[in-house]
């Protein structure tokens, strides 16, 4: 698939078929995710993914938006490691970018996915933390949600020229 094809027509899939993928599949997109650019090439992500039946239930509870969990294939923790990267801002920066890839990478294997948000909340961090043992210096930031698809989403139209400036606003 082309780039721009790819960034335009990733939608956010919340139904899957019960299909597992495949674990080279999900490591080419763990892969795809480490190429992301990040604040002075820390590379502070690490990546827990979730293919526990069990595991998947307790998360779709745990997230409030979570509720398709159940029915993945798989779900991905991405985190930032303080370790590597101290300062937050950075480390919430480099591992949105990294989950970009990751969406880009498992819709261009023809998959489905949704980023469910957790930093900065308190108690999806906490319930994160807890249920999957996450070690102190990892910051749980977006959860992944993947499987095949068993829906399919319209393209919208985003462009707009009106969220533009050129040099100075209102240019």
């Amino acid at each position: 698939m082309k780039t721009l094809e790819s960034i335009k027509t990733r939608r956010s899939i919340r139904k899957y078929t019960n299909n597992k993928i495949d674990r080279n599949d999900v490591l080419t997109i763990l892969e795809a995710a480490m190429y992301a650019p990040s604040a002075r090439n820390y590379q502070p992500w690490h990546f827990v993914v979730i293919d526990d039946e069990s595991l998947k239930q307790q998360l779709s509870k745990v997230h409030p938006y979570g509720g398709m969990l159940k029915d993945a294939a798989v779900g991905i923790l991405v985190c930032g490691n303080t370790d590597l990267e101290p300062e937050i801002s950075y480390l919430l920066q480099d591992c949105s970018a990294a989950t970009q890839n990751l969406l880009l990478a498992a819709h261009d294997l023809g998959l489905g996915a949704v980023w469910l948000g957790v930093h900065p909340r308190e108690q999806r961090l906490n319930a994160i933390n807890e249920l999957l043992n996450i070690a102190k210096n990892l910051v749980p930031i977006a959860l992944i949600s993947m499987g095949y698809p068993a829906e399919s989403r319209e393209t919208p139209q985003r462009f707009s020229q009106e969220k533009i400036s050129f040099n100075k606003m209102g240019n």
